[in-house]
């Protein structure tokens, strides 16, 4: 008769308060590398094909819950909320009556973001591959300051000893738990009920399952992995630590599939951000949430561009893009602000000190310096003098203003919208533009230049007088 495959649940832990943190949100919705911790650990565990998830919720589990169906990650979730926090253990067998059908449970930390889904693989495999009633992760770490330290007897796993708050010091081989771990299940809740409340927190801790196993005669298999250093993430200098690694991980990986990052050390990607081979990020760049990089582009330095796309082959140097699209081969900045809605299409410019928002740039059409765009419509092969400002709010609602192919703005003209530009059209420099303007037209509006011959020596005159009498 064919042995049964296992089926293994996976167990998440996702209650705790992080008081350390000092902070309204909860611990494990914390951002890292532009997704919360969770979304991290959600992602990993989906690597080992979980028959259900569940996530043991509690301080504000509402809205760890909220959040956690909003990302859609196509996972089968059971939430299940741990009541009174008694601790890692007690939140794993309120677990219990969620996972029906498995043999085998993999147990997660909610706020370990390091962990990926090639370790979680590597886990399983190692668990089942070693017979091991459960299997248990660790790392190295700077110090076991409040972590769980892993004792050996030479190189068999002995037990877990939760390290006080205020212990400071390093073991000659500093190795602590990642707190994740495969059980198989029926050791796992069979041992769950003999843990005990001995210690200064009077809670009930996972770790003591291992020794019980052990004491029992049952084998613990090791995993340990790079996590550079970092676990968990129960102070804000944890997040920060966490975030690093997370940073470099994101870098390395870009590097590999061709993008050259001239200063690996300050740049800063997201972990959804997708970016070209050959494209050159200069140092000082931020590149954010969904934002798309094409190839070739050269970004920054010092650009921040979120929830946007780039095409291909082009430039943004030190500006701020939001929610917008750039086409090929366009240049942005330096120093320009793209705002949501802006869409420029290829071969366009948006300049220095230049600000567009809800607004398309046709095709070949420049922004060069100092103009505020929004709420237009520009068509292509236009030129936007310098000081153009289309005025799209009149007080009570925005308006639109369209200018139409192979137009010339001049300088320093004011667009009241609603308005329009034919094509071809010109436009005065210093006018304010407040009829729409036929195709190939000129638009000129201004008053008739007075010159008052003999004026500033006579204001000086004056002046002198002035000062004068004062002193008398």
């Amino acid at each position: 008769m064919a042995r049964k495959p296992p089926r293994l649940a996976a167990v998440v832990m996702a209650a705790g308060k992080g008081k350390r943190l000092k902070s309204r949100t909860p611990k494990v919705l914390h951002p890292i590398a532009g997704r919360p911790v969770l979304w991290h650990v959600l992602q990993a565990v989906r690597a080992v094909r979980p028959t259900v998830v569940s996530v043991v919720v509690g301080h504000k589990g509402d809205e760890v819950e909220q959040a956690v169906r909003s990302w859609d990650l196509s996972l089968p979730l059971r939430f299940v909320d741990q009541g009174e926090p008694l601790g890692t253990g007690h939140a794993v067998l309120s677990a219990e009556g969620s996972l029906k059908g498995a043999t085998e449970v993999v147990v997660m930390n909610g706020d370990e973001p390091l962990v990926t889904g090639t370790q979680l693989r590597d886990l399983v495999r190692l668990h089942r591959r070693s017979g091991a009633a459960a299997t248990v992760q660790t790392t190295l770490a700077p110090s076991i300051r409040g972590l769980g330290h892993v004792v050996r007897d030479g190189d068999a796993f002995v037990k877990i000893v939760e390290a006080p708050p205020r212990t400071a010091h390093a073991a000659v081989i500093p190795e602590v738990a990642t707190g994740m771990y495969v059980f198989r299940r029926e050791d796992l809740f069979g041992a769950l009920p003999l843990v005990g409340r001995e210690n200064p927190h009077r809670e009930y801790y996972l770790v003591d399952v291992l020794g019980i196993l052990r004491d029992k005669g049952e084998d613990i298999a090791v995993q340990q992995v790079d996590n550079g250093g970092a676990v968990g993430t129960n102070a804000r200098a944890d997040l920060a630590s966490a975030t690093t690694v997370m940073r470099r991980r994101i870098v390395e990986g870009l590097m590999d599939r061709g993008v050259t990052i001239e200063d690996p050390e300050r740049t800063y990607i997201d972990v959804e951000v997708a970016v070209g081979h050959d494209t050159t990020i200069r140092p000082g760049t931020h590149l954010r949430g969904s934002t798309r990089i094409g190839e070739g582009c050269t970004i920054g330095p010092e650009a921040d561009i979120a929830d946007s796309t780039v095409g291909p082959d082009a430039v943004v140097e030190r500006s701020v893009v939001r929610e917008a699209r750039i086409g090929p081969r366009a240049a942005v900045g330096p120093y320009a602000h793209l705002r949501p809605g802006t869409v420029l299409a290829a071969d366009t410019k948006a300049g220095s000190f230049v600000e567009i928002k809800n607004s398309r740039i046709g095709e070949g059409s420049k922004v060069p310096h100092l103009a505020y765009v929004g709420d237009a419509t520009i068509g292509r092969n236009v030129n936007i003098g310098a000081g153009t400002i289309t005025v799209n709010y009149d007080g009570y609602a925005k308006h639109r203003t369209a200018i139409g192919d192979d137009a010339r703005i001049g300088s320093d003209t004011m667009l009241i919208a609603p308005v329009r530009v034919g094509r071809g059209a010109v436009t005065g420099a210093g006018s304010v533009i407040t009829r729409d303007v036929p195709a190939g037209a000129l638009a000129v509006e201004r008053d008739e230049q007075r010159v008052v011959r003999g004026y500033r020596e006579r204001k000086d005159r004056e002046m002198r007088r002035r000062a004068k009498r004062g002193r008398a």
